[in-house]
Order: structure tokens, then sequence, then C-alpha cells
């Protein structure tokens, strides 16, 4: 039931955190932009709403997808460590056995979401095309969907250019995986009143909001250069590399460059989690109840 809680969540939150998604990349990725309203106005006066939601149809699938798998292995994880280290499953597992299931199922998660992260990132950075007095018509863009981006990625730079950045994706969802977990369980075990063994919906709202913070606080420099170097393409390649993105980028625009889209992050991180671990946990106690 992990798994299908998860994917029901997942895919709820990708549709409520979406717009804020395509807002946080563009401000990762481009430089025109002074802030979230700036990139908001722009994006909207030039594109309207539409803009706001390029390449949602994948993401919403996948994270589905990955949301369901993220949770199950994070479980999995979780029952395999605390039988290696205790004999049991049956134990309350400690912050370090949270901590290692949470940076292993960020691993897992990379291995997944790395094609359509590339795509995802392509579509919402991929401006609308201008009507053309000369052409008289509007010119097409590259992409034109989201199954047409991964297609067209995989011919011109060939299944490795569907895994680029996915090294900046390992060290982005390693820790901060760790962190999110820890931090829900921590704030369940803070909140909740003693002789409760389960959080009640207002201890989950909070800690899962507060989880997807402390998340994408610690995921943010490593996913500035994450995005970066997937729209970093054949035609106008600049980056070598990891550690080359994260010297150019620091060089030309400061340590400040790799907290670019924090606020929005951390917005946007808020109610995206609330929806995740409230629909999680609702799930997860009517299994319970119909199998009684």
């Amino acid at each position: 039931m992990d798994f299908v809680a998860g994917a029901i969540g997942g895919g709820l939150s990708a549709a409520v955190g979406y717009p804020l998604d395509t807002v946080k990349v563009r401000i990762q990725t481009e430089r025109s932009y002074n802030g979230i309203w700036h990139c908001i106005r722009e994006t909207y006066k030039a594109e309207k709403v539409w803009g706001f939601y390029k390449g949602m149809s994948l993401s919403v699938s996948t994270v589905s997808l990955v949301s369901s798998c993220s949770f199950g292995a994070y479980r999995n994880f979780l029952y395999n460590i605390c039988r290696l280290r205790y004999g049991t499953s049956d134990v309350k597992p400690s912050k370090v056995d949270i901590s290692l299931a949470g940076c292993a199922t960020g691993a897992v998660r990379v291995v997944l979401i790395s094609p359509t992260e590339t795509a995802k990132v392509r579509m919402q950075t991929q401006k609308q095309s201008h009507y053309s007095v000369t052409a008289s018509h509007f010119s097409k863009p590259k992409y034109q969907g989201p199954v047409h981006c991964l297609r067209m990625i995989a011919k011109e730079e060939g299944l490795g250019g569907l895994y680029k950045g996915c090294s900046a994706l390992l060290c982005r969802d390693c820790h901060s995986f760790a962190t999110y977990f820890l931090t829900y369980n921590i704030l369940c075990d803070w909140l909740t009143p003693a002789g409760k063994n389960k959080p009640d919906i207002l201890t989950v709202l909070i800690s899962g909001g507060s989880a997807g913070v402390f998340g994408w606080a610690v995921a943010t420099p490593m996913d500035v250069i994450k995005s970066r170097m997937q729209v970093d393409n054949l035609g106008q390649r600049k980056y070598r590399g990891l550690i080359h993105c994260i010297r150019v980028s620091v060089r030309e625009e400061g340590i400040r460059v790799l907290f670019k889209g924090l606020g929005v992050n951390c917005i946007r991180a808020f109610p995206v989690n609330m929806v995740v671990f409230v629909t999680y946990e609702a799930v997860m106690r009517l299994a319970e109840q119909l199998m009684k």
C-alpha cells in the first residue's frame, strides 16, 4: 500500500506545485529575471497561463510513478536496515536509520526521474515562438510536447543526453531525501501527544509541509546546477561536468547563484508536501481499516 499511497499523493502534489516549479527553473537557468514576481509577470505577459504548465502532462504521470516508488523504496529500505541492525523490523528506527533509508531512496529516484527531469526543464525554458511578419506565420517550437522532447534529445544527444545532469541530481536527492524523511519523522514525534501512536491530521500537514521546505532548502544549490547542466544542449555547450558548472556559475554570478530559486522552492514545497503526506497517511489508514 506504500506504493499506492505514494502514487496518489505524488500525482496530486505535481498538479498543485507545477506552475511555481516552472518559475523556479526559469529563475535558475536564465539571468533575465530579477525575482519571483518579475518572472511570473514576464512569463504571463509573453505566454499567458499556458506558459506555467509546459511539460506538465509528462510530469504528473511520471511523478505519480516516482512518488509511488519513493515511498515504497523508503519503507523497504527502512525495514531492511532495521532487520540488519536490530534483528527485527518491529522497533522504532533511529535518526540514522531514517537518514540512511532516505538517502538510498534519493539514489533510486535518480535512475527513474533523470530523463523526464531533463525533458521537463527543456520544455519549461523553451519560450513560445512569436509571430513573424516576414514569414507570416508562427514558427514551430523545437519541442512540441514532452514525448517529442524526449525523442529529440535521444536523437540529437544520444541516451546520455537524457541523463545529463544526473551527477548533480544524485547529489541533490541523496541528502535532500535524508533531510526530508528525517524532518517529517522528528516533527511527527514532537507534535504527537504522549499516548497516541499516530499523528493527527494537523500534525501531518505541518510536518509534511515543513519536511518539504527543509528538503528543498538543502537541495537548492545542486538543483540550480542540475537545471543548468540539463539546458546546456549540444548547440551551445558551456559546461563540461558538475564541478566545471559550479565553478563557472559561481565565477560569473557569485556564490548567490547557488541559491537562485530558494524562495520559490520553499513557497512551493510547503503546500505540495502537505498534500503528499496527508494523502499518503489517509490512504494508508484507509487500507488498514479495510484490512481489519
